[in-house]
This record gives C-alpha cells, structure tokens and sequence, in this order.
C-alpha cells in the first residue's frame, strides 16, 4: 500500500446513465475512439479504466487518475477529449462527476 500525497495525483469517478441501448452501443464506440487517444496522447492520465455495472445495462463508470491537476487540465484540453465531451450528451440521460482526493492505494505511483 502507498500513501499518497494529497497535492500530487488527481483523480475522479464519472457514472453515465444512458439513455436506451441503442444509444449505449454507441457511447460505447464513441468511448472506445477516445480511450484509443488517450492512451496515444497523454501520459499524465495514469488510469482511465471504463466500465459496465452488473444489473444495469445502460450506466457506465469511469475511473481516471492523473498525475496532477495539470496532467487532468491537459487530457480536458484534446481534441478526443473535446469530441467525446461534444457528443455525450447524444447518448446519456444523467452524468454525475466525483472528484476525489487521493489517500492510500496500492497500483498508483507513490506521491514524488
């Protein structure tokens, strides 16, 4: 386990309700062509893992973690971030955003 230091990583949750599954099918492309420029573009963002949720078929969740608050600045600053967030409203009904502060983990980089 690591302690991490508040003023380093900077993380969030993201859950999407989406609207029906037609328009789940989609988001999940939509998703798949911006985790694809994620991974290209920005080596700040230290985990950004999508997922389904058992039991309900239309919500998504998304954990990211970024190095700093810059790192998190600059992944909102891409041309695939800016699509994504372009076109989310297209197939969600609901999104919710949690910052979160960083304590102890285990897998993330310890505090530098």
């Amino acid at each position: 386990m690591t302690l991490v230091s508040e003023n380093s990583l900077y993380a969030l949750v993201v859950k999407f309700d989406l609207q029906d599954s037609e328009k789940a099918a989609a988001f999940d492309r939509l998703v798949a062509e911006t985790v694809r420029g994620i991974t290209e573009h920005e080596p700040g963002t230290l985990v950004y893992s999508t997922h389904t949720v058992e039991g309900e078929p239309l919500s998504r969740i998304f954990y990211e973690v970024y190095r700093d608050r810059e790192a998190f600045e600059e992944h909102e600053r891409q041309p695939h971030t800016k699509h994504f967030l372009s076109k989310r409203a297209d197939f969600t009904s609901a999104v919710r955003v949690e910052f979160l502060t960083p304590a102890a983990a285990k897998g993330l980089p310890a505090a530098g």
